[in-house]
């Protein structure tokens, strides 16, 4: 996830309505928020997600370069249980995930398997929408005014998540169920 800065981010915040005493015609007023531009540190977010348990890692890191890569995969091989025979890690196309440091370290550790997913396809993956999830525990309707204070937000989110983690099923969204007016008849369909 990344990068990402120590900035304002946008929530929902309530606008008070006009309470009465204004006179005819008075608009509404506008809910504002002031400019920020988020030059106060960054930095990304790496992460690990198990969609049949719905546990999650995540670290930080100044840049997404493959030392960086490497690091975060030796973090999910001791996070990851050793009964676990086959680790499928999929992937983006980053070039730091295709580096020679990372083969080296799929060849010291042969239950990894990586999968890439196609490019323009992040549908495919199920930390993407996992992210989202994240975004919005950890950042959503806050101001941070330092990169670690933003680490500080993602740490406590992805606590929060373990806490209350559930399985995740790739395309299976929680849908509300279509009621039937009462005192209606449901014609049969015409053939």
């Amino acid at each position: 996830m990344g990068p990402e800065s120590a900035k304002s981010f946008p929530g929902r915040q309530l606008v008070r309505p006009l309470s009465g005493s204004e006179p005819e015609g008075t608009p509404a007023p506008r809910a504002k928020q002031e400019a920020d531009y988020g030059r106060r540190g960054k930095g990304y977010i790496f992460g690990a997600f198990q969609p049949a348990t719905g546990a999650a890692l995540t670290a930080p890191y100044p840049s997404r370069s493959a030392a960086n890569w490497v690091d975060f995969l030796e973090r999910v091989e001791g996070w990851v249980p050793q009964e676990v025979e086959t680790v499928d890690a999929i992937m983006d196309n980053l070039a730091a995930h295709r580096a020679t440091d990372v083969l080296l370290f799929s060849l010291a550790h042969p239950r990894w398997e990586f999968v890439f997913q196609p490019t323009y396809a992040p549908y495919l993956n199920l930390i993407e929408p996992w992210w989202k999830i994240l975004r919005s525990l950890a950042l959503k309707g806050r101001r941070f005014e330092t990169w670690e204070e933003v680490w500080e937000a993602v740490r406590q989110a992805t606590i929060y998540w373990n806490a209350h983690r559930h399985p995740f099923l790739w395309g299976r969204r929680r849908r509300h169920r279509v009621r039937r007016r009462p005192g209606i008849a449901r014609l049969p369909l015409a053939a």
